[in-house]
Parts: C-alpha cells; sequence; structure tokens
C-alpha cells in the first residue's frame, strides 16, 4: 500500500498551520482527482474521493477496484469548506459516502455541479434538487472571491443532454492572481488548447491514467498527452492526477516526468497528503 506524505489528523493540523497565510494559496493532493485548496483562510475541495465505496461495490465482479493507496483523510474531518465540486456522475468525483459527511459537517457550503446532472446529483447525495449550483461550459459564477468557469470535457465522448447542457466538465478557478485548471476526467478534444490558452493557467491539475478499452471504464489523457496540453496551454506547472488509487487503472508517474522534462513543462509530482504552494 502507498503510504500518504500525511494523513487525518496530521494532515489536517498542517492545513490549519497556514490558515493565516494571506500571500500564498496551498493545494493538498487527496488521491485520484481529490484536492484540497486553501487561499486566505478560504477551502475548496475538488473532486475530493474519500471512502472505500467503490473497492465494496465491485469486490465480487471482472472489474474490482483494490485500493493500492491508503486514504488520505477521513471526510468527517474535514472542517471549515467553502465551496466542494463534482466535475461529473462517476463515483471517484460524486462519492455519497464522502460528500454527505462534508456537507453536513461544514454549514453553508456550496457545491458546484454541472447543470445536466442536477438530478442524479441531488438523488445521490440526498440533497434538495435546488441545492448544487449548475454550470454549463462557458458559464462561470463567483463564490466567495473564487471564480470557477465552467470547461467542456470529453469522457470519452462530449455528452450532452437534451438542453444542450454538458455532462463531463472541468473547472478553471481562479481567485486573486491566480488561475487553476482542474480538468476533471477528460481525453484532449479539438478546440481544447483555443479554450483554455486564453486562461493564462498557473496550474493544470490533469489526468495521466490514459485510455485503455480493455480497462472497461472511460479514459483520460496519458502522460504524454497531459504533459503536452500543459506545455500546450503555457500551463506554468502541471500537476499530475488520477493515478496510484485503483491496481487496475493507474499509470506510472514516472513516465509522465520523462515526458515533462522532454519538452520542458515544469511540473509537481505529489504523493497522496502533500501540498504544494505556487
Amino acid at each position: 500500500m502507498i503510504v500518504a506524505k500525511l494523513k487525518n489528523e496530521d494532515l489536517i493540523r498542517e492545513v490549519d498551520s497556514f490558515l493565516n497565510d494571506k500571500k500564498h494559496f496551498h493545494l493538498w493532493w487527496l488521491g485520484q482527482s481529490g484536492y484540497l485548496l486553501q487561499w486566505k483562510g478560504k477551502r475548496i475541495l475538488l473532486d475530493p474521493y474519500l471512502s472505500d465505496s467503490l473497492s465494496k461495490k465491485y469486490l465480487t465482479t471482472d472489474k474490482p477496484h483494490a485500493r493500492i493507496s491508503v486514504l488520505v483523510v477521513k471526510p468527517e474531518l474535514l472542517k471549515n469548506i467553502s465551496i466542494v465540486t463534482s466535475s461529473h456522475n462517476h463515483t471517484d468525483h460524486l462519492d455519497a459516502e464522502t460528500l454527505i459527511p462534508v456537507l453536513k459537517n461544514n454549514p453553508g457550503i456550496q457545491f458546484i455541479i454541472p447543470e445536466a446532472n442536477r438530478i442524479f446529483v441531488a438523488d445521490r447525495i440526498k440533497c434538495k434538487n435546488d441545492f448544487p449550483i449548475g454550470l454549463n461550459d462557458g458559464q462561470s459564477v463567483t463564490i466567495d472571491g473564487f471564480t470557477f468557469h465552467g470547461i467542456l470535457a470529453k469522457h470519452n465522448e462530449i455528452d450532452r443532454d437534451e438542453k444542450s447542457n454538458c455532462k463531463y466538465m472541468g473547472y478553471v478557478i481562479e481567485f486573486g492572481e491566480y488561475k487553476i485548471y482542474h480538468s476533471g476526467d477528460t481525453l484532449w478534444f479539438d478546440g481544447m488548447v483555443e479554450l483554455l490558452k486564453p486562461f493564462q493557467v498557473d496550474v493544470a491539475l490533469l489526468p495521466i491514467n490514459g485510455n485503455k478499452p480493455e480497462r472497461k471504464v472511460a479514459g483520460n489523457l496519458d502522460c504524454k498527452e497531459a504533459a503536452e496540453l500543459g506545455k500546450a496551454i503555457n500551463a506554468k506547472i502541471v500537476i499530475p492526477c488520477h493515478y496510484d488509487l485503483f491496481e487496475f487503472n493507474t499509470a506510472d508517474v514516472n513516465e509522465f516526468v520523462r515526458e515533462a522534462e522532454k519538452i520542458n513543462q515544469p511540473y509537481k509530482v505529489l504523493k497522496g497528503g502533500e501540498r504544494f504552494q505556487f
């Protein structure tokens, strides 16, 4: 089992220690595509998956989700969260066992989702239909000093509902002088670079597990594509994610490192529970 840099109470103590930092933002990788962002004492959760719900669900199937990294933090330990996001309906991005305790323990929290997924989300996390804030691609919302821009994603297709709301999304999060791109799950698609380049992204959080049909799950960028996308959009730094959680659906992050160094794309590889400061 891959160990975490920090976990549970030790992680929370580190997060709390930067609560009064007014100059920098801090970002902790929580595993898979989950991150905790803290800036000027405000905290945002991005696509957290902090349970073993998928391992239990698929235990006796032909697609076992065997965990290979320790759980970084119990969801009930996460307090003072202003905003939480889900980029799409797959459980590792919309997990009831994670989100229900997070919503319960953080009164006043705002929940950002793709508008197309509203009914599904409300049913899964047992909330009122009008509770989540729904975005479509090209739309934005500002909450507590953070502006979320909805970005189209392709997983494995560009999929929209009958009202043309997209079901798979990423977000560019703009706060102060910074911009972070959290892609959610996505493949490269036509127009992606032209869509993202004007944002002048500082940090791109990109999946690297690739697209292999034999896994019987929707795919993502691979190591080479993640490095090249970062370069194409002029991201100041790429942080890889969506690997080292499930044995059947991972990638070798060293391959990403080689690809990034080959094209001089700055990057940072994090361990679970490790902090990044821009």
